[in-house]
């Protein structure tokens, strides 16, 4: 049975509706709480890229680009100017490099990663206000969330059990939003910027555990500005690629079986339902982790002889390697995550390196986990069932994950995090500054401010 949407023929094509609201955006108030939950996305997207830095799946992105030497103003993040496509291709990689940036709980994807790539590298370049870059990538994320949310049956969820990355698909439209906002793009152009971002969708659910995936975030939020500028230029490209039908959708979920959320944006602020990662993992891991730390400390010194966890179906299809050959590959498998939480582990970056990967009172744990997964189970839940010998088995649960917007980090979890992340990069002082002026970029100047903090001589020395 087709679950499609239908529109009817005398509605407004949805790609129409969201140049509408995009050419908008600068005139647009926004409540008080939308803009707040804007500037808890940039400290936390802020902190993951520099955290990342010299990431293995940064280097060789960063090299390329500095090696183009193209010319702008566009900041490379700890790096050279550059154009905004280049630097909005970096930083991005930075960003997703770790898979510790925010994730929509509706299922759309990373979406800090490819708007806030390119509403600040566009911003940088063209000497656009702060309130101006706030409206970019707030009208971003707006639409980037609709385009990929829906829920467990929704758009999202869907590209990935066919294989597709959500962030990938609907990130370059995304990054293409925030960018026709900063250019003053028409509708018109608008329009044609969205055909041309749609036209390069793409990104495989395969390339998890490699330098791919956090690529992705990158590529969309270079392809995003490119499809702007040709936009600008006069390029015309198809304009309904965003329709429900004989576009992007029918590519890519050829049996129609999706329920596609509608263009309602007066209906509700998306950015209010996303999520942010206590965890430097897949976020399909992060109830099960959860689950496993509440019973490390009563497992101390106890030999474990089976572990049984009940886990979402998605769990399976984005972190479903049940024997991960390297770190990275760890942070997409549910059993070594679970096993790192039944070991005290708090699963941050510092704990996906060799070292954790050699000991084997990880390792030795992953034949012993047992995965079932419950159809109907939301993705914010797990249980977990372990036994120890010669005692009654352990039980924990997780009812909301940490970072749902029902159960939120707390501003004192931002700060923990983004020190962590950002003091061994930065030094401590420089971190604190850099904290501050992302908790205040509303304030004029501050753009200018945190880019000059984050030029390449400020990193910290060895």
């Amino acid at each position: 049975m087709n679950a499609r949407t239908k529109l009817d023929s005398t509605v407004t094509p949805r790609g129409r509706q969201i140049a509408a609201y995009v050419a908008g955006a600068r005139e647009r108030e926004f409540p008080a709480d939308v803009a707040k939950a804007a500037i808890t996305a940039l400290v936390d997207y802020m902190g993951v890229a520099v955290g990342a830095a010299d990431d293995a799946p940064v280097r060789p992105v960063r090299r390329v680009a500095e090696a183009w030497a193209a010319r702008g103003n566009a900041r490379i993040f700890l790096g050279p100017l550059t154009t905004p496509a280049l630097a909005a291709l970096v930083n991005g990689a930075m960003a997703h490099a770790m898979d510790y940036d925010d994730a929509h709980q509706m299922g759309a994807g990373h979406v800090s990663c490819p708007c806030w790539s390119s509403a600040l590298a566009l911003a940088s370049h063209l000497g656009s206000s702060e309130k101006e870059t706030l409206a970019a990538f707030i009208t971003a994320f707006e639409v980037m969330a609709r385009l990929g949310g829906g829920g467990p049956q929704g758009v999202g969820r869907n590209l990935h059990r066919r294989g597709f990355h959500p962030t990938s698909v609907f990130g370059r439209v995304g990054a293409a939003v925030a960018a026709s906002v900063l250019m003053h793009l028409d509708e018109a152009r608008i329009e044609r910027a969205l055909g041309a971002a749609a036209t390069t969708a793409g990104g495989l659910i395969g390339s998890f555990g490699t330098h791919a995936k956090p690529f992705h975030g990158g590529k969309a939020a270079m392809d995003g500005i490119l499809a702007a500028q040709l936009a600008a230029e006069g390029f015309e490209s198809a304009t309904h690629l965003l329709e429900t039908e004989n576009g992007l959708l029918d590519a890519f979920i050829q049996d129609r079986r999706v329920e596609v959320p509608p263009m309602d944006f007066d209906a509700r602020w998306e950015l209010l339902r996303n999520g942010f990662k206590p965890y430097a993992s897949c976020r399909a891991t992060h109830a099960s982790i959860q689950a496993a730390r509440k019973l490390a400390p009563r497992l101390a010194g106890k030999k474990i002889t089976g572990v049984h966890a009940k886990i979402h179906p998605n769990a399976v299809v984005t972190a479903g390697k049940l024997n991960p050959r390297t770190p990275l590959e760890g942070k997409f498998s549910v059993p070594f995550c679970i096993a790192l939480g039944l070991r005290g582990y708090r699963v941050v970056a510092p704990d996906f390196t060799e070292a954790t990967f050699r000991n084997t009172d990880v390792t030795g744990l992953l034949p012993l986990i047992r995965l079932e997964v419950v159809q109907e189970q939301p993705q914010y839940e797990a249980h977990l069932e372990v036994q120890v010998e010669g005692e009654a088995s352990l039980r924990a649960d997780t009812e909301i994950v940490l970072g749902h917007a029902q159960n939120p980090m707390s501003d004192a979890d931002f700060e923990d995090k983004f020190r962590g992340l950002v003091e061994p990069v930065l030094g401590a002082q420089k971190s604190a500054q850099l904290y501050a002026m992302l908790n205040q970029f509303r304030q004029p100047g501050s753009l200018r401010n945190i880019m000059g903090l984050l030029d390449g001589s400020t990193r910290r020395a060895g």
